[in-house]
C-alpha cells in the first residue's frame, strides 16, 4: 500500500489513509471535542500560531489543529497535488 501525505499548510504532511474527517472548528461539539483532546495530550497544532479554519480527525485519535480551509484538504486528499511515499509532488 503506498502511502499517500497530504500538505496541510507550512509544510505539515499528514498521511491521507489516516484521515477519518476534516472539519469547521466553529461549533460547540468540535470545540469541546479540541478542548479533550489537548487534555489527553492527543492534539497536534499546526497552525503556527494562525487562526485554525480546520480540524482532522484521524483513525488514531488524533486532532489536527490547521489553518487551511476544510474545503481545500479535502481537495487535496482527493486531487493528484500529494506526496507519495515521501518524494515528489506539485506542492
Amino acid at each position: 500500500m503506498e502511502t499517500r501525505l497530504i500538505n496541510i499548510g507550512f509544510g505539515n504532511l499528514v498521511s491521507a489513509q489516516r484521515i477519518v474527517a476534516i472539519v469547521s472548528p466553529e461549533s460547540a461539539p468540535i470545540k469541546r471535542m479540541v478542548s479533550d483532546a489537548r487534555d489527553q495530550g492527543t492534539l497536534i497544532d499546526a497552525t503556527y500560531g494562525r487562526r485554525t479554519r480546520a480540524v482532522i480527525f484521524t483513525d488514531s485519535g488524533h486532532v489536527i489543529l490547521c489553518a487551511v480551509q476544510p474545503e481545500t484538504v479535502a481537495h487535496r486528499v482527493g486531487s493528484r497535488e500529494v506526496l507519495q511515499n515521501g518524494e515528489g509532488g506539485g506542492l
